[in-house]
């Protein structure tokens, strides 16, 4: 009896370390594989990145010049070749100049005529008299120009007119003054259609704007 407890002692303790042994082989072998898994290969060695940089090597640098050749190859590839033959009769290709497109605005000059001297009057229902200087302007031709100083006598007594009709309270400010030139544009052009078949007049313009 007791030769079968020692013997069943001795196979208890085989069959746990044969067990441990196998658990701490699937151990090994589950490390082993998550190294090769996320481990990625070995760390570089500092070593031989110091070699590398005392010898003027630097892997980052020689990259971006390779990728640099590649966009330059690229662009020469890209690169339209004129041909021509030179005075030996010999033919010789050339990169042929880009043409850049570039976009033009139309612009139209504008013309201006001042009026010589001052325009003085009374205004409507006021005592106060308004001193102006005037000038107008045009995108059209020289013409309409030539038209204006040609009359300027008659269009004198246009914008006088046009200014006895307007008060103190109707030139105050910015859109009064703004109101007057429009007026006076609006009665130049009438004239000059009327004489000439066509007015022009685009702006009326106050060098001088005093309220006395």
């Amino acid at each position: 009896m007791a030769d079968n407890k020692e013997e069943n002692k001795k196979g208890g303790i085989v069959k746990i370390a044969i067990f441990a042994a196998a658990g701490l082989v699937l151990l090994l072998i589950g490390l082993g594989i998550g190294a090769l898994i996320f481990g990625g290969g070995s760390d570089p060695d500092p070593s031989a990145e110091v070699s590398e940089i005392l010898e003027g090597k630097n892997p980052e640098k020689e990259k971006e010049e390779e990728a640099s050749e590649d966009e330059a190859s690229e662009e020469e590839s890209d690169v339209e070749m004129e041909c021509v033959e030179n005075a030996d009769g010999e033919e010789e290709c050339v990169p042929k100049k880009k043409v850049k497109k570039v976009n033009v605005e139309e612009k139209f000059l504008t013309t201006y005529y001042e009026f010589p001297g001052n325009f003085t009057t009374n205004l409507r229902d006021s005592k106060k008299f308004l001193q102006i200087t005037v000038g107008v302007s045009t995108q059209y031709d020289e013409e309409v120009m030539v038209n204006v100083e040609s009359h300027q006598l008659a269009l004198r007594g246009i914008i006088l007119g046009v200014m006895s009709e307007y008060s103190e309270q109707d030139v105050a400010g910015r859109e009064g003054k703004q109101s007057l030139a429009d007026a006076i544009r609006d009665a130049l052009n009438i004239f000059l259609e009327d004489k000439e078949g066509f007015g022009g007049v685009e702006g009326i313009h106050f060098t001088s704007f005093v309220l006395q």
